[in-house]
């Protein structure tokens, strides 16, 4: 969205002078830039026994909540960085079944990011009128993306939330490779951009949930955008290289393909997860927390995994 409003501004600005053009591009850029390195550049607490926006009582309350949820162990000990860890998470299934959903949809989500306004030119737009059409569609996924981040955290059920979105992306796809309108191929886009950008934090918190302690979960989320950032890659290629504009019609089948693979693989996981907290509450039913090993993380009977 901000691409595309940052477009049309420079796409007129063109039109001045070429060194007025230059310093208003220069202030642009790099005065937000500086403002936000600024303001974060005050460092995060290591744990939230060190937050000083936490009085002692809420530190207390938050690091019993992690502990008890098998995010953190019950000692500091516990979470010391391992190599074991990384290797445990590295043989977790849900990490690999969401590594490919990661994928499709970094591919989805690349592609879209950069070439919508090459789309929407496609469709008869000007050059100007492509990067403020682009707009349109990717406000309504940030608002979508807020309800849609609500529903999954509050219900845990960031597994659905992704099937849901996924499905927006298949019906999108769907509509613009089957209809001839330039309306409605446009329309298709609030689905499909809606759809990969609602996916996105879905996936990431889905993938984060379900894996402790924290040096399993950063290795889950350190995989998960690795094969993002590596479907970003494929992206810049098959939308032009392999696949030729105006109607990118090979990129948009493949894109299609990916976005139902997407729905697929996400119930995989999402049975997957099922089928191992029923097994874990059949473990709870014969034992009590004391007699279980320390140092399980997410392979505790106690750990529920998030569907």
């Amino acid at each position: 969205m901000k691409q595309g409003v940052i477009g049309c501004v420079e796409k007129s600005c063109k039109e001045a002078p070429r060194r007025e053009y230059e310093r208003t591009r220069v202030i642009r850029r790099t005065i937000p830039s500086g403002i936000i390195s600024y303001t974060s550049g005050e460092p995060s607490p290591r744990t939230p026994s060190h937050a000083r926006f936490l009085n002692e009582k809420e530190k207390a309350y938050v690091v019993g909540r992690l502990r008890e949820t098998g995010a953190t162990g019950h000692d500091d000990g516990a979470d010391d960085f391992s190599w074991r860890e990384v290797w445990q998470a590295c043989t977790l299934p849900q990490v690999w079944m969401l590594a490919v959903i990661f994928f499709f949809d970094g591919v989805v989500l690349y592609g879209l990011a950069y070439f919508t306004p090459s789309i929407l030119q496609g469709l008869g737009y000007a050059a100007t009128g492509a990067q403020l059409m682009s707009v349109p569609p990717f406000a309504t996924a940030f608002f979508v993306s807020l309800i849609s981040a609500f529903i999954s955290d509050r219900y845990h059920c960031g597994g659905f939330v992704t099937m849901f979105n996924c499905t927006l992306c298949v019906i999108g796809f769907a509509m613009y490779l089957g209809s001839q309108s330039a309306s409605v191929k446009y329309g298709s886009l609030f689905l499909s951009i809606t759809g990969t950008y609602c996916a996105a934090p879905a996936l990431s918190t889905w993938s984060a949930n379900n894996a402790a302690p924290h040096a399993r979960r950063a290795t889950a989320i350190a995989i998960g955008f690795i094969m993002t950032n590596s479907g970003g890659i494929l992206a810049t290629w098959l939308l032009g290289a392999l696949s030729p504009p105006p109607l990118y019609r090979k990129a948009t089948i493949t894109l299609l393909i990916m976005s139902v693979l997407m729905v697929v693989v996400a119930g995989m996981n999402t049975y997957y997860l099922w089928s191992q907290n029923k097994k874990k509450a059949m473990i709870r039913a014969t034992m009590s927390r004391s007699e279980e090993k320390p140092g399980l993380g997410d392979k505790s009977a106690w750990f529920i995994y998030n569907l």
